[in-house]
């Protein structure tokens, strides 16, 4: 059953800059409505999800986001996605999520890949970037991952050959190439970004990746007056620990995004504060950009101590995409703000505070 929760709509709303804006540009993303107030699926999902889906509510209910919550239960141990939960988001076109746990092995298929190929939510986007306040191993890394993310080896193409032999298919299309492509490419022009990396394994799988290539390479010419690139999957991790700076966007297949996606977080400040988007063409569903590991953590529920961080991010990246840059900016700059002054940090990011402390802290920023 539904709960639904009205935030007024403020129309006026001024920012004053910030030191602590962030250095990006504005996130591009394919964006539905009119910027009237909006209604939105939530998905709270498994472990450590309910903690940092609150977190966002408690956020948007402090600065007054012009959102309504359609909130539904939806578990990682489901047959399928309940059929309101679909219906809602397909009537919503956009919908925020916790981490859905998916279970390892036995025959039953991820909830998550399950969304993305219904939806057709065919790219995936990582922010992966420094912020100012927040030590890590290397510094001036801004890189977006953009990763096709409807087949590949997560094409779900598996069978027994015979008792002990397993077949999984690898699938490549020009289309999904080509598309991936020309979105990795319109992010890059619309964000002044100046380069495209594609990363791929075509020294091996010369069909597959040498058709995802071939497609980049097409969509490139198109594009003079961004520089494109090509690198080698096993080059790219590599380079990614030892010179990460040198990276902008990079566009990738599905599983190599996955993994590319993930480094770029950890060298960057860490999965817990990287946010990120599936989207398509009508609908997108944003959630924690790098792999949701911690969402069964049981002693991070039990302790309240999840970090809320990547998904207050991914909702000012919701904010964006539903045409309210304003409230987005007001979200980003209070999180930089409270990650700048360092006095609250989870455990993640080497302190001990628990969600309720960041989200009190990143509300007493809001400007």
């Amino acid at each position: 059953m539904a709960t639904r929760r009205t935030l007024p709509l403020l129309r006026h709303l001024t920012s004053s800059p910030s030191r602590f804006h962030p250095t990006r540009s504005v996130t591009y993303m394919p964006r539905p409505g009119d910027g009237d107030s909006r209604t939105v699926t939530l998905i709270p999902g498994d472990g450590i999800g309910p903690l940092v889906t609150n977190a966002v509510e408690q956020v948007f209910n402090a600065m007054h986001a012009p959102v309504t919550f359609e909130t539904y239960e939806c578990h990682g141990d489901m047959k399928v996605v309940p059929q309101e939960v679909m219906e809602s988001i397909k009537r919503n076109k956009v919908c925020l999520k916790g981490g859905l746990m998916t279970p390892m092995g036995g025959g039953i298929s991820s909830l998550n890949l399950h969304l993305r190929k219904e939806l057709d939510l065919y790219a995936s986007l990582v922010n992966c970037a420094n912020f100012p306040g927040l030590p890590t191993r290397h510094q001036n890394v801004d890189i977006v991952v953009i990763r096709e993310n409807t087949e590949g080896e997560y094409a779900g193409l598996e069978h027994e050959v015979v008792p002990g032999v397993v077949e999984s298919l690898k699938v490549i299309t020009k289309f999904c190439s080509e598309r991936i492509a020309k979105y990795a490419f319109e992010y890059a022009h619309l964000n002044n970004r100046k380069m495209v990396t594609a990363v791929h394994k075509a020294n091996i799988m010369k069909l597959a990746d040498g058709l995802f290539l071939e497609s980049c390479r097409e969509v490139a010419s198109k594009y003079p007056g961004i520089k494109y690139n090509e690198i080698i999957v096993d080059n790219c991790c590599m380079q990614l620990v030892s010179k990460p700076e040198q990276f902008d966007v990079m566009v990738t297949p599905n599983l190599y995004g996955n993994l590319v996606a993930n480094t770029a977080a950890g060298i960057a400040g860490g999965t817990g504060v990287m946010p990120g988007g599936n989207v398509g063409s009508d609908y997108a569903i944003f959630e924690q950009g790098a792999s949701a590991g911690n969402v069964g953590k049981i002693e991070l529920v039990e302790q309240k101590k999840a970090n809320p961080i990547a998904l207050l991010l991914s909702s000012a990246m919701m904010l964006r995409h539903l045409r309210f840059p304003l409230f987005a900016d007001r979200l980003e700059t209070a999180v930089r703000r409270m990650i700048a002054e360092g006095k609250y940090r989870t455990k993640d990011l080497g302190g001990n505070s628990t969600t309720q402390q960041i989200v009190d802290a990143v509300i007493a920023n809001l400007e």
